[in-house]
């Protein structure tokens, strides 16, 4: 049964936003009172947010499909419909989140770090909302605009100060289990360690974590053995211990041959170039291992390399290792750059851009692109010729219709707004409103000027019959 999971895709999706509610408020003696339809609710957000307790991407191995919640519709008597819930998904600290391309969204380094995979859609406003001088009684509302859906692939990264590193049994699991209080797998078999392995190791004033990361063989940054699986947990580590086997039993192996295929490995994988190496030379508690461990350390000074000889079954050598590890974990902390928080990247518009992008296929065919031409048209109910008329009114005004005409549209040309998978297709009309433009004032209702207070009716009347040369007596009705 899988039990360490550090690779996932994961499929989210945000909650839509709730429709708009198109009402008018009736009361008696007061039948037609004006719009009162309420916005509905925004669509709930798909948050991945660190935590410190969480190890593992197994949860999410088993449960790949994840939805927030959807926004609930607008009412009557200007009732907003309630917001979605936000579905907050915990990870472990060092996830990196990448799209399918293999293109990474976000890093995820730090307890409470947090990163909007999804993001819910707007709820519809309501006509109250949409109710202005001009449109007194709108009989829409916009719809709810669908939340984002999206293809994400999680990769755990250990985070980690030290990394040991080597071929299998070559004592990496002893050698962290006597460091530290960690209690790895330890045989005497290849391949014991199939997960990384994490200890906390306490050298004076210094605390840091070293990680065992599962054994490398040749060609494991092409897939060999488990080294793919397990060489991004590397990545993050501040120093890379090679441990060698100085009491191997495999005739064509010796410790400096060791060190150069891993070398190898780690320079074929990438980006580890800067980090700095200690090789340690391990079970010199076996005659034969500590005869070869002094024959191949002038070798391994030559090169530039600090040599260590331990045995974690002896417990020889460890004190030292330790504290010269805690002084290169102490060097690269203070190396790095202090952080001054959450930073905010602002990209402001360039005054040019129109927010949307006009683009011809093929003889009669115009295709719209942009956030908000592509929102409205998801917002409009296309049954509603009074909403209808509302997105042409909107596509004017930003300057759909203008630019058309410079590329090119005549009367009768297919445009379409949006993706080619999802897009709005219709025969454009320049300079020609849409139907509803006959009921008058697009948004007017007639009728609310027919409720006219008493007072005020009779003043018109009483108008009307000075015009005519004559007063009211009071015998006819109003």
């Amino acid at each position: 049964m899988t039990t360490f999971v550090d690779r996932v895709e994961l499929h989210v999706a945000a909650g839509n936003g709730g429709h708009g509610c198109a009402s008018v408020h009736r009361e008696k003696f007061k039948p037609l009172g004006g719009p009162d339809g309420g916005n509905g609710g925004r669509g709930g957000d798909v948050i991945l947010t660190v935590d410190q307790s969480v190890t593992t991407l197994l949860e999410y191995h088993h449960s790949p499909h994840r939805k927030a919640t959807n926004g609930k519709p607008g009412e009557g008597g200007n009732r907003s419909g309630k917001d979605g819930a936000d579905l907050v998904l915990t990870v472990p600290d060092g996830t990196a989140v990448l799209d399918r391309a293999g293109n990474v969204l976000a890093d995820l380094v730090g307890h409470g770090t947090s990163y909007v995979a999804a993001q819910g859609g707007r709820g519809g406003l309501g006509n109250a909302a949409l109710a202005s001088a001009r449109r007194k009684a709108p009989g829409f509302a916009l719809l709810g605009v669908p939340g984002d859906v999206q293809d994400i692939v999680l990769e755990l990264k250990t985070v980690a100060d030290v990394a040991l590193v080597g071929y299998p049994s070559a004592g990496k699991s002893s050698l962290i289990s006597v460091l530290s209080a960690a209690k790895p797998k330890i045989a005497d078999y290849p391949f014991t360690t199939l997960v990384p392995n994490l200890g906390v190791v306490t050298a004076g004033s210094t605390v840091y974590t070293i990680a065992d990361v599962p054994g490398l063989i040749p060609g494991a940054s092409q897939g060999k053995g488990l080294g793919l699986e397990f060489l991004r947990h590397v990545e993050r580590c501040s120093v890379l211990v090679h441990v060698l086997d100085t009491a191997t039993l495999e005739s064509d192996r010796d410790p400096v041959s060791d060190l150069d295929v891993i070398e190898e490995e780690l320079r074929q994988y990438g980006g580890l170039d800067n980090r700095p190496r200690i090789v340690v030379l391990n079970k010199i508690d076996v005659p034969d291992g500590k005869d070869l461990a002094e024959m191949v350390r002038p070798d391994l000074e030559a090169r530039g390399y600090r040599v260590f000889e331990v045995s974690a079954v002896a417990h020889t050598g460890l004190k030292e290792l330790s504290y010269a590890l805690a002084d290169l974990v102490a060097k690269a902390r203070a190396a790095r750059p202090k952080e001054e928080g959450t930073r905010i990247v602002i990209r402001p518009k360039a005054v040019d851009d129109a927010g949307f992008t006009v683009t011809r296929e093929g003889d009669s065919l115009f295709r719209v692109r942009g956030e908000k031409p592509e929102r409205w048209v998801r917002q409009t109910d296309f049954n509603n010729d009074e909403a209808v008329g509302y997105l042409a009114d909107r596509l004017n005004r930003l300057g759909v219709e203008e630019e058309l005409m410079k590329a090119g549209a005549r009367a009768g040309d297919g445009v379409a707004i949006g993706p080619e998978d999802n897009a709005v297709v219709f025969d454009w009309e320049p300079s020609v409103m849409a139907g509803a433009e006959m009921l008058g004032r697009r948004g007017e209702d007639h009728r609310l000027e027919q409720i006219r207070p008493a007072a005020q009716r009779r003043r018109d009347r009483q108008a009307e019959r000075d015009e005519a040369g004559h007063e009211y007596d009071g015998s006819e009705p109003f």
